[in-house]
C-alpha cells in the first residue's frame, strides 16, 4: 500500500513534466490548474474509498461475502450516480474552476479545453476508488497497487504518444489521463472477478432494495465527506494566511507542505493496512484481535515516524536545495524546518487512527474529531498565532490542529474498546460473549 500511494501523485507529476516541455509557458499554466482542480474535486469525492474499505473489512470478517458482494454493487453504483450528477454538471463546475483559479486569458481557454476532456473520466475515476475500497477491505493490497501501476503506464506511455507523436496539446494530456483511468478500471475489473471467485457467494439482489443498507452506506460515506471538506478547509486556511506573509514565505510553507505530502503517503500505507486489518477483526467481534492489529499498526508507524523525524532533521536542508534554487526561499524554508522535523511525531497519531476509525466505521467520531481540531483548534489558533508570531505561530496552529486530531480519536477509541457490547454492530449473543471474552483476555 505504501508503494501503490506513493504512485498516486505520479499523474499529476507526468502531466505537468510534458506541459512543461511544450513551447508555450500557458500551457504548463492551465495543465497545473486542471490537474489541481480534479485532485480537489475527486479528493472530494474519495469517502467512496473509504467507506467501501470498512464496511466490506467488516463482512469479511463475519465470513459474509454475499454482503461484501453487496458492498461492492452499491459502492459502484453510488459512484455511477455521483459520477452522472458530475457530468451533468459540468459546465457551471468548469466556469466556476477558471474563475477561482483566475489562469489569465490564453491559459483560461486551454482549462476549458482540459477540463472538456478530463471530465468523462469522472465515472471510472470513482469507479475505481469503489473497487479499491473494496480490495483492501477484502484484505488483497496487491490489486490497487496493480491497478494504480496501471493507471500510470498508461497515462504516461499515452501522455508522449498524443502530445509528442500526435502533436496534441492540453487535450493529449487530458485524454491519457482518461485513458490510464479506463485501463485501470479495465485490470480492477478482472482483478474483481478473480476475487470474487475466490470467494463464491450470492449475489443478494434484495440487499440492493433494502433502504437500510444503503443508509448505512451513505451515512459512512456522508461523516467521512464532512470530515474531508473540514481537511480541505484547514490546508486552504493554512495556504491563504501564508500567503498574507508574502510570496517568499508563501513558497517556503508549500515546499514544506511537500514534505508533509510525503511523510503522509508513506503513513497512508499502514493507515490502510489497519482498515483493512481492524476491520476484519472488528467484524468478527474479536476484541483481542483488534486490539492486536491496532498496537502492531501504531508501532510499525512510530517507527517509519521517527525515520521521517530523523530524515528531516539530518537532510531536510538538502531536501529543500533540491526544490528550489531560490536564496530567499530556501533562508525561508530552513527557519521554519524544524516544524517539520516535529510534524512526523505529531500527526502520526491522526493517521493511524484515521485507519483504524474507518475499518470499525466509526465515522461518526471521525467527523466529530475532525469538526473539533479544524474549529475548535486551528481555525482560531491560526488567525491568534499569526498575529502574535508570524509563519511561526501559523506552523504552531497546525501542528496543534494534527495533534488535536490525534488525541480526539485516541479518546474515543479507549472509550469505543472498553464498552464493546454496545459499541460493536449488533451481533449474536455468541458475538458479545466473545466480545466480553476478548476483554478479560485484553485486560
Amino acid at each position: 500500500m505504501i508503494v501503490s500511494n506513493l504512485s498516486v501523485p505520479m499523474v499529476g507529476m507526468v502531466d505537468t513534466a510534458v506541459a512543461g516541455h511544450l513551447p508555450d509557458v500557458a500551457y504548463l499554466a492551465a495543465v497545473a490548474a486542471g490537474t489541481t482542480i480534479f485532485n480537489f474535486l475527486f479528493l472530494g469525492l474519495n469517502f467512496l474509498r473509504m467507506g467501501t474499505t470498512g464496511l466490506t473489512a467488516q463482512a469479511h470478517g463475519r465470513g459474509n461475502f454475499s454482503a461484501a458482494r453487496s458492498v461492492l454493487a452499491q459502492a459502484l453504483l453510488l459512484a455511477l450516480g455521483l459520477a452522472t450528477v458530475l457530468l451533468i454538471l459540468q459546465w457551471p463546475l468548469r466556469e466556476l474552476a477558471v474563475v477561482l483559479m483566475a489562469p489569465g486569458e490564453q491559459a483560461a481557454g486551454y482549462v476549458r479545453n482540459y477540463f472538456t476532456v478530463r471530465i468523462w473520466s469522472a465515472p471510472m475515476v470513482l469507479a475505481n476508488y469503489a473497487l479499491i475500497g473494496w480490495f483492501l477491505g477484502m484484505q488483497t493490497a496487491k490489486a490497487p497497487l496493480a491497478m494504480m501501476l496501471t493507471i500510470n503506464l498508461v497515462n504516461t506511455g499515452l501522455d508522449v504518444a498524443f502530445v509528442y507523436g500526435l502533436g496534441m496539446r492540453v487535450e493529449g494530456i487530458a485524454l491519457a489521463s482518461a485513458c490510464g483511468e479506463t485501463a485501470g478500471l479495465v485490470a480492477g475489473s478482472w482483478l474483481a472477478y478473480r476475487v470474487l471467485r475466490a470467494y463464491p457467494a450470492a449475489w443478494e439482489a434484495r440487499r440492493l432494495r433494502d433502504l437500510r443498507s444503503w443508509l448505512e452506506l451513505i451515512t459512512v460515506n456522508g461523516n467521512i465527506l464532512i470530515r474531508t471538506l473540514c481537511l480541505m478547509v484547514s490546508f486552504a486556511l493554512f495556504t491563504a494566511l501564508g500567503a498574507r506573509l508574502g510570496a517568499v514565505v508563501l513558497a517556503a510553507n508549500a515546499l514544506l507542505l511537500n514534505l508533509q505530502n510525503m511523510l503522509s503517503y508513506g503513513l497512508d500505507g499502514f493507515a490502510h493496512a489497519a482498515e483493512a486489518i481492524a476491520g476484519r477483526a472488528w467484524g468478527q467481534r474479536a476484541l483481542v484481535s483488534f486490539r492486536a492489529a491496532v498496537n502492531t499498526v501504531l508501532i510499525w508507524s512510530l517507527g517509519i515516524a521517527g525515520g521521517f523525524t530523523l530524515l528531516y532533521w539530518l537532510a531536510g536542508r538538502g531536501l529543500i536545495n533540491l526544490l528550489t534554487d531560490l536564496p530567499d526561499v530556501r533562508a525561508a524554508a530552513y527557519a521554519f524546518l524544524p516544524w517539520m522535523v516535529l510534524s512526523p511525531l505529531v500527526s502520526v497519531w491522526s493517521f493511524v487512527y484515521d485507519g483504524v476509525f474507518i475499518g470499525a466505521t466509526w465515522a461518526r467520531e471521525m467527523r466529530n474529531a475532525m469538526l473539533i481540531a479544524t474549529f475548535g483548534v486551528f481555525v482560531p489558533l491560526s488567525i491568534w498565532l499569526i498575529n502574535l508570531w508570524g509563519n511561526h505561530g501559523l506552523w504552531l496552529a497546525f501542528l496543534a490542529f494534527l495533534g488535536a486530531r490525534g488525541v480526539a480519536m485516541a479518546g474515543w477509541y479507549r472509550w469505543r474498546v472498553q464498552r464493546p457490547a454496545s459499541a460493536s454492530p449488533a451481533g449474536s449473543s455468541t458475538a458479545r460473549e466473545n466480545f466480553k471474552a476478548g476483554n478479560k483476555a485484553g485486560g
